[in-house]
């Protein structure tokens, strides 16, 4: 019979193991803190059965020790609560955070502070045409890692760079990416160009890490893209030689050896950021923090993965997109937000049992302890906007793949760990395809405070396989949100948060987030270090300006001190340490 979560009702051979009278009621023992367990009633029910075969039935005495059968949480279910930070914006003497020194730096920060999570933006190389201007969602390639986040300094420590071959550091306090590439791509290549001429246990591990078939699944088709683009440098494949567009075998060997170095050169950097993030990953293991990456759901068109994946994506005889992505009109713009990349020819790619997906997905696992799926709502119903359009808002919503796409990555991968992005136009579809795998959704408290209590964003609305953000990448800080605010909504603001307008707004809002019934809390780094409008990582439908924000110089991890200190005095008081 069904008991109560892990507990059961031990069956007793004889009265002897009965009580001799009625045990206290569950509730009244002094060891129960309503505060503490508050959070098991979100999912615990209460179904007391007794086994068959016991000899107890109802009116008989519980054991002497039924007083301290408290509910247990199962560890899944337990509260957290993390900070999002891309590690470009970590402090680094080349114009650029990286992987290295500042990066373990702030992983004791968020353990110095009660975090249990770390969200970063996409790792994937930014791509470096058509004004993308280091757009983590603009990639060249959906697997690989950005090797502008390698450190040199850890290079060093390799034995691939010597010391004096360091470039004198730059004082830069946004990132400028192609002052960045200039100065860190030689000697990236350099170091890589040395480790496959080494012999040694660091070219073994090269040498397993391009055999390993789930790397050279992608890998090999990334690099020869690579050496492709870097010879012709077109402004996309689709005007490529046609032997080399549509990938005919002699062509391909032909680039082989004619670029052969340069694509050894691009699989050895990849190697070295894959050591590098791994090394990362495992010291936040150590510190118990889990890493949360970001999956866009689309590909840019100038990419490996449309180039080598022609028959999974909608595109005409030609190899021109027929549809691509966007959304109608938002918040954000009036007319909808275009974003160009080609759509999935979700047909096509069920017929392969979605194989490409299983690969992107077995990659996040391979980088990350759990992931969020940029616009998952796109997996419902998706938005098509002809290619030669110039604006969103004359597309059309067209059905996604559905379940039938999970259902395979789970048969391929076994459970993932998700997290659903289901902001924006959100249909009753999109609400039951989440919750049919089991993922939690988002809310955002910038969103909260517009409207009336019916909206989802509010924390009394709030779920608890949820994960709440005071505000994303794509939103303002929290200070600058509440500078731009109108009267009206800053009222509502203050009065639901029962504050005045000296109370500091960003510690505020971050206190509604850790205090929501939401399992998962994330606040960015900007809102903890109380930034305006100058820190904000991106404004969306708009092409320039975004992406490059660093930690000021005079914020060091050592320095905030006092952040973590508060910080964790709020994850204490709710149950998020």
């Amino acid at each position: 019979m069904a008991v109560l979560n892990s507990f059961s009702l031990l069956p007793s051979s004889s009265s002897s193991a009965l009580s001799p009278k009625p045990s206290p009621v569950l509730f009244s023992s002094a060891r129960f803190n309503a505060r503490a367990t508050a959070p098991f009633f979100c999912s615990l029910q209460t179904n007391l059965a007794v086994d068959a075969a016991s000899s107890v039935v109802v009116g008989d005495d519980l054991p002497l020790d039924y007083g301290d059968w408290f509910p247990k949480r199962h560890p899944k279910d337990r509260r957290r609560a993390g900070v999002l930070l891309h590690p470009t914006s970590f402090h680094g003497p080349y114009g650029i955070g990286d992987l290295g020194d500042q990066a373990f730096r702030f992983i004791d920060w968020l353990h110095d502070s009660g975090c249990s999570l770390w969200q970063v933006l996409p790792l994937v190389p930014p791509g470096r045409k058509g004004n993308e201007e280091g757009s983590p969602y603009s990639g060249q390639d959906a697997n690989c890692g950005n090797t502008l986040l390698i450190s040199l300094e850890e290079l060093v420590n390799d034995g691939l760079l010597a010391k004096d071959e360091l470039p004198q550091p730059i004082d830069a306090e946004r990132v400028n990416f192609s002052v960045v590439a200039d100065l860190k791509d030689p000697l990236i290549s350099k170091a890589a160009e040395r480790l496959i001429r080494s012999d040694g246990e660091l070219k073994r591990q090269f040498e397993d890490f391009r055999r390993d078939p789930n790397i050279s699944s992608w890998l090999e088709d990334a690099a020869y893209f690579a050496a492709i683009d870097n010879t012709l440098n077109t402004f996309s494949w689709y005007f490529w030689p046609e032997p080399l567009k549509n990938r005919h075998l002699a062509a391909l060997e032909d680039i082989y050896q004619c670029k052969r170095d340069f694509i050894e050169l691009f699989m050895a950097q990849q190697f070295l950021f894959q050591r590098q993030w791994q090394k990362v990953r495992n010291y936040a293991q150590m510190k118990g923090i889990s890493i949360m990456g970001d999956m866009p759901i689309y590909v840019g068109f100038h990419s490996a993965d449309v180039w080598a994946n022609k028959k999974h994506f909608w595109l005409n005889r030609n190899g021109f997109p027929i549809l691509v992505s966007g959304v109608p009109p938002d918040a954000f713009s009036e007319t909808g937000q275009l974003w160009d990349s080609p759509l999935y020819d979700w047909k096509a790619m069920e017929n392969d049992g979605f194989s490409w997906w299983v690969r992107r997905i077995r990659r996040a696992q391979d980088l990350f302890d759990e992931f969020r799926i940029d616009h998952f709502r796109g997996f419902a119903g998706f938005w098509a906007v002809p290619s030669e359009a110039k604006v969103a808002m004359v597309g059309r919503w067209k059905v996604g793949p559905g379940k039938s796409l999970f259902d395979a990555i789970s048969r391929a991968v076994g459970n993932i760990n998700i997290i659903a992005e289901d902001l924006g136009v959100i249909t009753e579809d999109v609400v039951q395809l989440r919750k049919s795998i089991g993922a939690p959704g988002m809310a955002v408290l910038q969103f909260g405070f517009g409207s009336d209590a019916e909206n989802p964003h509010l924390p009394h609305n709030h779920e608890c396989n949820q994960v709440v953000y005071t505000g994303t990448h794509d939103n303002d800080t929290i200070r600058g949100w509440w500078d731009s605010l109108k009267h009206e909504e800053k009222s509502n603001v203050l009065k639901y948060l029962s504050i005045t307008e000296e109370t500091d707004i960003p510690w505020a809002l971050i206190e509604a987030a850790l205090s929501s019934v939401a399992q998962t809390a994330i606040i960015p780094m900007q809102d903890i270090l109380g930034l305006g409008n100058s820190a904000r990582m991106n404004i969306p439908a708009t092409q320039f300006g975004n992406w490059s924000w660093r930690l000021p110089s005079s914020m060091s991890f050592s320095r905030l001190e006092t952040q973590a200190a508060k910080l964790r005095e709020m994850l204490s008081m709710y149950g998020r340490l």
